[in-house]
């Protein structure tokens, strides 16, 4: 009887045990991506364009690392080890496949602010003779990227903090128009930045494929015409070979860069996640928001021991990656390799390069932020309060700092949001919480058993968007895989198109019995959508060419003409205008007749 107690404890243990080695392995491979996509790796098809984009990747990061080094009010060589660490680290626990993390301007110029503030030349107690020991640069140079480690330092703490309290599925309240205003109102604060090394030297324009290589023409100019001493131009100067051991941040300083580490942690991931929500959204896979919270936040946490400025995603370096066909970040990896060259044999190279060249690939860099002004057009066709938003959140921006333009972008949208959800006339207090779905078949009518009629009584705007795609294509699915009816109470339950902020009826009329003969078509009935915004708009885009590939027809019925015009100019429909009819009635019979037409074709074929 012992005996068999014994063994019954030994199995539940063993039970337990398995239980727990699962649950730890589940835990491992989603938080840490690598381990989901590198064993799949497949070599023969990925690994050359993979290695291509690498090269190019780390062509683009030497400079931009150097630049943006010097961006941050630091000593360039810094800006290099602001090129490998953080890729290193945003490959292991990164979900974008194609985000090229690293320095960036907008958090270097956020952590020149601090290093300015706290450690200027008019009052430091050093000279450039004071030798720190550390790679042969003066103690001065060493305060400063102290300063600029620990702003990296605390703004990846409070990206992991914001991991932990789940935050990152608060992204809903950044949207594009804050987005794309605040990003630009930053790039404007750092060209003008750049003005003071722009006007060291005039040479032309420099783009195109062959830009680097001209770069590399002009520091050979600068150094047989001596132009650092006979012209006083001002030069990158001595880079140091190698890396220095790690060392901790100065904790003693963090509390006067707090103000500092917010921005970076906040303008560093909603510039991020936009490149990396892109980046799914193009290539067809999806992306955790609070996953890439933790992967930024240890992105700066750990490059922070070996002397890097705060990094983030950028947005030249992701559209290389795009561009030159790259699969995985194993292209990032690969560009590592490279940068770890430069770093212990070609950087002394770099000695006579121009600081006024740097300043040139700073502003050239940031070509794509400030061509969001061409944005403004399309907000003000759409949604002409998102054109607001859009114009106030960048004067914000620019009038005070990034971090400043977004926090006023937030609480602007909120603001205008609950306003505007006040005034919709679907709104009811009482009934906030309360969504009817009644569901009838096309009895009358065995031709079109695969018609399903959705009728949205709601508001769509960026607060219910993402959830309205989501639970209508759950809603096609499910129903198209159930060959069984099931009680209205269930359906209610499963089709659910809104979240619970939002109110009003979902009276949605759907075949029961798939019709596997016939072509689905899905009629939505807007009469009730009494506003919406360009993320809406955007979303019913999305629904429209996602059921398209389905082959399921998408027709809008009762739209209003402000949303038809969005609609036309947004997604350029062309000759597809056909989807919109002024009832659902009008709709149904379009279908029938189509149908009517299509068998009318076969028979006459036969």
């Amino acid at each position: 009887m012992a005996g068999a107690k014994r063994r019954k404890k030994s199995a539940i243990w063993r039970k337990i045990h398995a239980l727990r080695c699962e649950d730890i392995k589940l835990w491992c491979v989603r938080r840490l991506p690598i381990l989901k996509w590198a064993p799949s790796y497949n070599l023969k098809e990925n690994l050359i364009p993979d290695t291509v984009s690498g090269m190019m990747l780390a062509i683009q990061q030497v400079p931009q690392g150097l630049a943006f080094a010097v961006l941050s009010s630091v000593h360039p060589v810094f800006g290099l080890y602001g090129s490998l660490f953080p890729v290193i680290i945003y490959a292991v626990f990164g979900m974008g496949r194609h985000v090229a993390t690293g320095t960036f301007a907008l958090t270097s110029l956020i952590s020149a602010n601090a290093v300015e503030r706290l450690v200027s030349p008019a009052s430091n107690n050093f000279t450039t003779s004071n030798n720190s020991g550390v790679l042969g640069l003066s103690e001065f140079e060493m305060q400063r990227i102290g300063v600029a480690a620990a702003v990296s330092f605390l703004g990846g703490i409070i990206q992991v903090a914001m991991f932990v309290l789940h935050l990152g599925s608060a992204t809903f309240l950044l949207t594009e128009p804050v987005i794309s205003a605040m990003t630009t109102g930053a790039a404007t604060h750092v060209v003008t930045s750049q003005v003071k090394y722009l006007l060291g030297m005039k040479m032309p324009y420099i783009s195109g494929p062959l830009g680097f290589f001209y770069i590399i023409a002009t520091s050979i100019g600068c150094y047989c015409a001596d132009m650092e001493y006979t012209y006083g131009l001002e030069v990158v100067g001595h880079i140091p070979e190698g890396i220095p051991e790690p060392k901790a941040p100065s904790l003693n300083i963090l509390s006067e860069v707090v103000t500092e580490a917010f921005g970076v942690a906040l303008v560093g991931y909603v510039a991020s996640l936009a490149l990396a929500q892109g980046s799914a959204k193009q290539f067809k896979y999806s992306v955790d928001d609070n996953q890439e919270l933790l992967a930024h936040g240890l992105s700066n946490v750990i490059p922070s021991f070996f002397f890097c400025i705060p990094s983030a995603a950028a947005m030249g370096r992701t559209a290389l990656l795009y561009s030159t066909g790259a699969k995985t970040q194993v292209a990032c990896l690969i560009s590592c390799i490279l940068i770890l060259v430069v770093i212990y044999a070609i950087g002394p190279m770099l000695y006579w390069l121009p600081m006024c060249v740097l300043a040139s690939i700073i502003v050239v860099g940031l070509k794509g932020m400030l061509m969001q002004f061409r944005d403004l057009k399309k907000y003000w066709n759409v949604d002409k309060i998102d054109w607001s938003i859009w114009v106030s959140t960048y004067v914000f921006t620019v009038c005070f700092a990034a971090n400043v333009g977004l926090l006023y972008g937030v609480v602007c949208t909120i603001v205008i949001v609950i306003f505007r959800f006040q005034r919709a006339k679907t709104l009811s207090l009482k009934n906030m919480k309360e969504v009817e779905c009644k569901f009838k078949t096309e009895a009358d009518c065995e031709s079109l058993q695969q018609v399903k009629i959705v009728s949205v009584n709601n508001p769509l705007v960026f607060l219910n968007a993402k959830k309205f795609h989501h639970d209508l294509i759950r809603i096609i699915q499910k129903d198209s895989a159930s060959t069984q009816p099931h009680d209205d109470l269930n359906k209610c339950e499963q089709n659910t198109l809104l979240n619970p902020v939002s109110n009003g009826n979902c009276h949605g009329e759907l075949s029961l019995q798939p019709c596997p003969n016939e072509r689905c078509a899905v009629i939505l009935d807007c009469s009730g959508l009494t506003f919406f915004d360009y993320t809406g708009v955007s979303v019913l885009l999305q629904i429209y060419m996602d059921f398209k590939n389905r082959s399921i027809d998408v027709l809008l019925a009762h739209c209003k003409e402000s949303l038809v015009k969005a609609m036309q100019y947004n997604g350029n429909l062309g000759s597809e205008n056909l989807i919109f009819f002024e009832s659902v009635s009008s709709a149904i019979g379009a279908i029938h007749l189509n149908r009517n037409f299509s068998k009318l074709s076969d028979h006459s074929e036969v």
